[in-house]
């Protein structure tokens, strides 16, 4: 399982990468792997507002149906357009073909609130017990 460092990451799975005002983001590899064969995608538009810890995506996978929380809160700038017809690049590179979208964050004190891979690799750890 990987845990970039460099990345912040969230108690519900999902990974940012920041740069400049915007936010990268995507569910992480631990996330991907409970989630088992990804099998669609649901995103939200560019120009959508999403506000931290509610949900703003949903993905489906063989096992199980998943939302997908905000991190932080913002404006989608971006949407990866190719997950619909691809949604097992999640499975395959969760953080980097596999992005869910891009957000211009609106509050960058919330990525303060996220954990480093250390952190989060705690996280993982103590639910696998």
């Amino acid at each position: 399982m990987e845990i970039p460092a460099g990345l912040r990451y969230s108690k519900e799975h999902e990974w940012v990468a920041t740069e400049d005002e915007v936010a990268t983001i995507g569910i992480t590899d631990y996330a991907q792997e409970q989630l088992g064969e990804i099998v669609y995608v649901e995103l939200p538009a560019v120009g959508d507002k999403i506000s931290k810890d509610d949900a703003f995506g949903v993905v489906e996978s063989v096992k199980a149906v998943s939302d997908i929380y905000a991190p932080v809160s913002g404006t989608v700038v971006e949407v990866n357009q190719e997950l619909p017809e691809s949604p097992e690049m999640i499975n395959e590179d969760p953080y980097g073909d596999g992005w869910l979208v891009k957000v211009k964050v609106s509050d960058a004190s919330e990525l303060d609130d996220l954990l480093d891979n250390d952190e989060y690799e705690e996280l993982v750890a103590a639910e696998k017990e």
